[in-house]
């Protein structure tokens, strides 16, 4: 099919891709943008993926304090230091740090979690499955969707991003890796909270920083 200039000048500005790039996605998405942003952020992964081998020893160091009582540390690392300069790589920084701050994750990515916490979690999941008079034979698949969830809770790179329930924080990674060329991953992440472990008011900080940024 004919693939307008118009939309391959929406692909092109969506994507941040090249002119060819955006027209190939759009004659195999049969002129469906959606579906050519998809092509374009696969291939664009299979990329990052090529390039996930080399060392991303450059970086920042982002901060996040919200009302005094709770304090953010996280590393974010790239390749180099001209990119760990980009505003969208310190924006990005900055939205892991809010998360962390609002989400309270455990743990920055599910390879992390120790293998007894995980079939502990296992072991509690398939009682419930069973106590719920669920066949054997599907317990199993049901385990494993329902760990999802708690990789979900409990790990950073498996959240949902806070301002973007579509996304979660790997997407948000992966993405910006695709749009910059460049390996960059979440290194590490340290949160303190006033008066954590002793006994105090309960409060939803998770909505509270929602609130603050306007979402």
């Amino acid at each position: 099919m004919k693939i307008s200039a118009a939309l391959v000048k929406e692909v092109r500005e969506k994507s941040g891709a090249g002119m060819m790039d955006a027209k190939k996605a759009l004659v195999e998405a049969d002129g469906n943008v959606d579906k050519a942003m998809d092509l374009l952020r696969e291939k664009g992964l299979a990329s990052v993926a090529k390039k996930s081998g080399r060392i991303a020893s450059e970086g920042i160091i982002e901060s996040y304090i919200h009302g005094g009582r709770i304090g953010v540390l996280v590393e974010v690392n790239s390749e180099t230091d001209f990119v760990a300069k980009n505003e969208e790589f310190k924006e990005f920084a900055r939205d892991v740090a809010m998360q962390v701050a609002a989400v309270n994750p455990q743990y920055l990515k599910r390879e992390e979690v120790p293998a007894e916490i995980v079939e502990h979690e296992k072991s509690i999941l398939r009682e419930q499955a069973l106590n719920e008079g669920k066949p054997e034979h599907i317990v199993e698949k049901m385990i494993e969707g329902r760990l999802d969830k708690f990789y979900e809770e409990i790990c950073l790179m498996d959240q949902k991003f806070i301002k973007d329930g579509d996304k979660k924080m790997i997407d948000l990674q992966n993405d910006l890796a695709a749009k910059i060329g460049e390996n960059i991953s979440v290194r590490r992440f340290v949160r303190f909270e006033v008066g954590e472990g002793m006994e105090k008011k309960e409060e939803d900080f998770a909505a509270e920083v929602a609130k603050q940024i306007g979402k």
